[in-house]
């Protein structure tokens, strides 16, 4: 085997711009599907019109401090006509009111085009965010360069900070004095009542950022801030992020023919991370102070919390296998740690922010999959066995809220079935262990401060998701948006169906089938698999998928039948059906894959000879696997922005399930579908974004490389520009119009 980073030195930087611009076979301009659609049918351009047929909820929901209201912004109107408000609603009345007409947030704070819309032109703009001050006396107003503060009782706005630079991460205070946020990689603060500011670390730069992410964490490692206030607001502690040895991968700008390219600090395996330190910084001034983390410096630092003493941090230090996460608690005043808790795990660590500190700082509650599932544990730091308070073969998937006057802790988990999520509680002490949700589906809720009530957003796998408001027993208060589509009864669509089929060595697996509306038992259709098979992932599952679920309904509507098997590896079923990916990509996984195709084959109303099968990412990855190893099963296979070689992918994600390099090089070339693309036999389709920041379009060209060399073509749709999850309306429509066809003509 050619070494692969040798190709992306020579293939990637020589071809990058030849092959963009070469003639790949790319549909500029197509109709839509034959003919016109008939009443009742879908379309590909309903599907990716205004208004959305998945409706409208309302959206960044945030309770106020005393959990006696909520707001959210209302959005009436569509396409550069729509209009956003931010509106509140009373818990107790249902009673709700406009906080912020759309012409004062337009004025006090003017939206700007979003970094995909500036390349696509698809005049999308940044999203405005907002926070409740500590009192809920005023609101925090976030734009990309500036940020106001709105006085609910005066009923006006004055401007913190204003100007052209990019603002983010905008925090205040516990106690309402200052709002921090990151500027030119540096931490800042400007004081709520007189809007001066000032800068709280100095020396940040591209190279070395104080308080701000890199692109690697937050997408692999789900930390979504580099800095946190403590409890009495007198310190802030922050990561320092030194990228200088991280190598920089260039996005060409598609536009442009000079070559010019954003340079993006992308970690690949076996090659220099970013290295992480954490410090504390007091508001009051002086030079912060490093926290000890240990003398190796090759390390993750996944997750960073106070303790209510506002003296200590509990900081997570991962090594870079991923197989030991140790808990560190750190003397804020000295820097000094001594680690307290630590979790290994032979395959490897999945890290969570179930992590929670009770009152009095003598008592935390703590998540751990040392079972093979994860469940809660409640520790203290006397060094007792921990307390079990959840067990069984399911998992816990969040903690919600924790009720301490009352002892009882809120969570997320999948005890009901893997296919849904439900609403739990357990006490502090084990005990009342109770399933709040009922309606079957999946249901994602928002808790007010003091645990007392709480939003649920629910949908299942035909019923878009709504809003309703209920107390912590269950007890619906109120709707807060129905979001009834009532167009989507005109398209007749048909049911989702669940079941389950054994593998050959007799594991159940989830699945999932939709057939076509006159579906007759005695006639043959082909079949449209859907997948994504990789880890965190879960296709089979009772919840509204939006446009890919209509998507499928209108292939449903052409006569054929969508397929869909959740292999090991996938989410919703606990580390021990994950863990058999550990080394190997696309082995196990297509080895459940296959199953399910003989299975789809043993039907009396399938076609065998016409099952094609779809992906995007992860699950274009596992296409290719499946038309390069599978062609026996799989004749037609269309595949979303895959990864091809595994070497170019991150470090954090690849190494987690891989291992490190080089001491595994082999399971880097058993994992790479590209290995075998010289044995495709059927007709594939490749769409992948040339700005995609995720999975590089050089992933695209190498195999384009290898499958020119093998005498093999492809189609292949380049979309210029756009990122990793294609987000314009033009261009969805031109994508899924061109996905359509090719599976009419060839499947």
């Amino acid at each position: 085997m050619r070494s692969r980073l040798v190709v992306r030195a020579t293939v990637v930087s020589s071809l990058l711009l030849s092959f963009l611009f070469a003639e790949v076979p790319v549909v500029l301009a197509q109709q839509e599907t034959r003919a016109a659609a008939k009443p009742g049918e879908l379309t590909v351009r309903r599907i990716f019109a205004e208004p959305s047929l998945s409706g409208r909820l309302m959206s960044d929901i945030a309770w106020a401090p005393d959990s006696k209201r909520l707001s959210y912004f209302e959005t009436k109107g569509i396409g550069k006509a729509a209009k956003t408000e931010l509106w509140a609603m009373e818990a107790a009345t249902g009673e709700c009111f406009p906080l912020i007409s759309a012409e004062e947030l337009e004025m006090t704070l003017p939206s700007s085009p979003s970094k995909e819309s500036q390349a696509t032109g698809a005049g999308q703009h940044a999203p405005l965010q907002y926070q409740w001050a500590p009192e809920g006396d005023a609101l925090l107003l976030e734009g990309p360069h500036a940020l106001a503060w709105f006085d609910l009782k005066s009923q006006t706005t004055h401007l913190l900070v204003n100007g052209k630079e990019d603002l983010g991460d905008a925090k205040i205070s516990p106690d309402g004095n200052y709002v921090s946020f990151v500027r030119n990689h540096n931490l800042w603060l400007v004081s709520t009542v007189h809007g001066k500011e000032r800068a709280l670390t100095t020396g940040g730069n591209e190279e070395v950022r104080k308080g701000e992410l890199d692109w690697v964490y937050p997408e692999e490692l789900q930390i979504f801030t580099g800095y946190w206030w403590a409890p009495d607001s007198s310190t802030i502690a922050y990561l320092e992020m030194d990228e200088r040895k991280v190598p920089q991968f260039p996005l060409v700008d598609f536009e442009s023919f000079t070559g010019e390219a954003e340079l993006q600090r992308y970690p690949v395996p076996g090659g220099a991370n970013p290295v992480v330190r954490v410090l504390v910084a007091l508001v009051s001034g002086g030079e912060p102070r490093p926290m000890d983390l240990g003398t190796e410096t090759d390390t993750y630092v996944p997750r960073v919390n106070w303790l209510p003493d506002s003296k200590h941090l509990a900081i997570q230090r991962l090594n870079r296998a991923q197989t030991i996460l140790d808990m560190l608690l750190c003397d804020t005043t000295t820097g000094k740690s001594v680690p307290f808790l630590s979790d290994k795990d032979a395959y490897w660590i999945n890290v969570s922010d179930d992590l929670r500190f009770l009152k009095g700082g003598k008592r935390f509650l703590w998540s751990s999959e040392r079972s093979g599932y994860r469940h809660l544990y409640l520790y203290d730091f006397s060094g007792k066995q921990p307390l079990q308070l959840t067990k069984g073969d399911w998992e816990v998937s969040h903690v919600d809220a924790v009720d301490e006057a009352k002892d009882v802790v809120y969570f997320t988990a999948t005890e009901k079935s893997p296919l849904e999520r439900h609403l739990y509680r357990v006490g502090l002490d084990g005990s009342g262990f109770t399933r709040i949700t009922t309606e079957e589906g999946t249901h994602r809720v928002n808790f007010a401060p003091d645990a007392a009530i709480y939003v649920d957003t629910y949908s299942n796998a035909s019923t878009p998701p709504r809003q309703d408001l209920y107390r912590a027993d269950g007890k619906k208060l109120a709707t807060l948006n129905e979001n009834k589509v009532a167009e989507l009864d005109e398209y007749h669509l048909s049911r989702v169906e669940f079941f389950t089929i054994k593998s050959h060595d007799s594991m159940p697996l989830n699945c999932s089938m939709i057939k076509p509306p006159s579906f007759d038992p005695a006639k043959k259709y082909p079949v449209l698999v859907y997948t994504y098979g990789g880890p965190h992932g879960q296709v089979v599952v009772n919840a509204w998928a939006g446009s890919r679920f209509l998507w499928h309904q209108l292939m449903a509507q052409k006569g054929y039948i969508i397929f869909s098997l959740d292999n090991r590896g996938s989410a919703g079923r606990g580390h021990l059906f994950e863990e058999p990916i550990h080394y190997r990509f696309g082995a196990q996984e297509l080895s459940d894959q296959r199953d399910g195709g003989q299975w789809l084959k043993g039907q009396p109303y399938v076609d065998a000879e016409r099952i094609g099968i779809w992906g995007w990412g992860y699950g274009g990855h596992m296409t290719l696997h499946a038309m390069f190893k599978a062609p026996q099963i799989f004749k037609v296979g269309f595949a979303g922005g895959p990864v091809t070689d595994w070497h170019f992918y991150d470090t954090i994600y690849t190494e987690r399930y891989i291992g490190l390099l080089p001491m595994n090089a082999d399971s880097y070339m058993e994992s790479s579908p590209i290995e075998n693309a010289a044995k495709l036999r059927g007709k594939l389709l490749i769409a992948h974004g040339t700005g995609d920041d995720n999975v590089h379009y050089s992933n695209t060209l190498v195999l384009i490389d290898d499958l020119v060399k093998a005498g093999k073509y492809v189609e292949v749709m380049a979309l210029p520009g756009r990122e990793h999850e294609l987000s314009d309306p033009p261009a969805q429509r031109l994508l899924w119009d061109r996905v359509t066809k090719f599976f009419l003509d060839n499947l």
